[in-house]
């Protein structure tokens, strides 16, 4: 099964500069909607968009292979998502939103001796009329509280794997840090923040030559790595470096 983590980072941007890209009264931005692939660890789609559109809605199309699992923050949680994501026989993965009404229809033992950060484990139904109005109503989920340690709250977690263990689902969502380590390293170290243009066309393009450069580099990295597990010599590597850096820069 393929799995893929899908978030969106907002890059802010000055008005005075870029009044192309408003997004609030006082503020520019751009989002960047990214799907992940977790496997290779290289991003398998980018959509670029004005701040203002949803994360939900920032994807041309959320419709994947059957038997994909999708990792998704809360932003993400929508019936209609959930409608076309079970037809199509994905996976996901997803935060619950608060006052969401739902109903339980069977809650799961959990076990006496491990996995203590799993609070409760139930399956339900969703009851609400957005739920009844994307025909979903009958279709059953699975809800896992989990309690973050490291950031003392408790979190609820969806999805319509119904026969995974609890920790598999609550293990699965940590996966979506690969994603958050992407952006920081992107606006840190690409230069994302300085913009060389203030069009959006300029912005955009820099923004795009940056992730080409990103994953020249991983690429090489990874070549490296396999070359390593087939014991080639340094003078191979240094070859592979000279022909993928000048690439690279342009």
């Amino acid at each position: 099964m393929k799995l893929l983590l899908i978030d969106s980072s907002t890059v802010s941007l000055c008005l005075n500069l870029f009044d192309w890209a408003k997004f609030r009264t006082a503020k520019g931005g751009l989002r960047i909607h990214t799907v992940w692939d977790d496997t290779l660890g290289l991003p398998d789609y980018i959509n670029i968009t004005d701040a203002k559109v949803h994360d939900s809605k920032g994807l041309i199309s959320q419709i994947f292979p059957k038997g994909t699992i999708l990792v998704e923050d809360r932003a993400y949680f929508d019936f209609e998502l959930f409608k076309s994501g079970n037809d199509a026989k994905n996976i996901f993965v997803t935060r619950l939103k608060s006052n969401i009404l739902y109903e339980s229809v069977e809650e799961l033992e959990l076990p006496d001796d491990r996995d203590q950060n799993v609070l409760k484990d139930e399956l339900i139904k969703f009851t609400s009329k957005d739920a009844k109005k994307s025909g979903i109503e009958d279709a059953i989920f699975r809800l896992v509280t989990v309690y973050k340690e490291d950031e003392n709250k408790v979190i609820h977690l969806i999805t319509n794997k119904i026969d995974w263990q609890a920790i598999t689902v609550a293990d699965l969502y940590k996966k979506r840090w690969d994603i958050e380590i992407f952006f920081n390293l992107m606006k840190q170290n690409l230069q994302i923040k300085t913009f060389v243009g203030t069009s959006e066309n300029a912005v955009k393009s820099q923004i795009f030559v940056s992730l080409i450069v990103y994953l020249l580099l991983e690429t090489f990295v990874l070549t490296v790595k396999i070359l390593q597990l087939k014991s080639v010599s340094y003078v191979h590597y240094e070859n592979i470096f000279m022909f993928v850096l000048p690439i690279g820069i342009l």
